[in-house]
């Protein structure tokens, strides 16, 4: 870490990510509500609290939706399924998706036709033929929403990035015989608040690094592993116990890795680019940093 930080250990920072593109999103996701049958919101399974639109519903009005969280095969399923019972119990339609196999998408399908199964009755007894369904897929930066598509689509369709911010524009996908899918950019809302939320976002990369301290961040994860994998914590860095200014851990890191200067002293940003490194490669297992209490 820096000689600032080192010093005063971590402090709050405040982050707050709403570029142009986010807005005219936002203003072109309105123009096409009138469109749309069906809106899948995507959250990420291992934070299902912080990674959900604060202000979706403003955006969204009184719409049908999915809640589908991906990256469920990285989420503690213990934590993460504490959530999905929280918000079904707020009569949400939740539907888990493993990214790497595909695990329930086939759901997502399912569960859309029947958003339009009435009306498209109703046509057929015209003699009409069934319109297909119109849905809205929305989420933060880097909730998965390209890869879920290829899984829906069945190839490689929509281009994938490991980066926030990877589509560009609002464009339509045919995913399905009987749906087609308005793909949006990532969006996230004007004020970040809860600065809690704001740090977790940016430790599963939904927040671009270019703009954030990699120090705090990294610090930032080191507490949160501390506080709720505490095992995995020490299994990959012989960490057992973190000081306030977390110098100690930092200098068992740079030793074990070999994060050292040519007169054999700590690294420290290298050492913060190891944490979000090892974390970003999921080496301390599968975790969820939400907590419903």
């Amino acid at each position: 870490m820096s000689n600032d930080n080192k010093k005063e250990g971590v402090y709050k920072i405040g982050i707050n990510w709403y570029p142009g593109h986010m807005a005219k999103t936002r203003r072109e996701i309105s123009e096409k509500l009138n469109l749309i049958d069906v809106v899948y919101e995507v959250i990420d399974a291992r934070m299902p609290r912080s990674s959900k639109i604060v202000d979706i519903d403003d955006l969204i009005k009184n719409k049908p939706r999915l809640l589908i969280m991906t990256k469920y095969d990285l989420c503690d399923k213990n934590e993460t399924n504490k959530f999905i019972k929280y918000y079904e119990e707020l009569g949400y339609q939740v539907i888990p998706v493993d990214l790497m196999t595909g695990t329930n998408v086939s759901k997502i399908i399912d569960a859309s036709e029947v958003v339009l199964k009435e009306e498209n009755e109703k046509r057929k007894s015209k003699g009409l033929k069934p319109r297909n369904i119109r849905a809205l897929i929305l989420g933060i930066p880097n909730a998965g929403k390209s890869t879920l598509i290829n899984r829906l689509v069945g190839k490689k369709s929509a281009g994938v990035g490991n980066k926030p911010g990877f589509t560009k524009s609002l464009s339509w996908i045919r995913i399905h015989k009987n749906i087609d899918l308005l793909d949006t950019p990532g969006i996230l809302w004007p004020k970040i608040e809860d600065q809690e939320a704001a740090h977790i976002l940016a430790s599963f990369s939904s927040i671009k690094e270019e703009i954030l301290n990699e120090d705090q961040i990294a610090s930032f994860i080191l507490r949160k592993l501390y506080e709720l994998y505490p095992k995995a914590l020490e299994e990959r860095y012989g960490i057992s116990e973190l000081d306030d200014d977390l110098i100690d851990a930092y200098d068992m890191i740079a030793s074990r890795r070999g994060a050292l200067t040519k007169g054999g002293v700590a690294d420290y940003e290298r050492v913060s680019r190891i944490i979000l490194q090892d974390f970003k490669n999921g080496y301390f297992g599968p975790v969820t940093f939400d907590r419903l209490n």
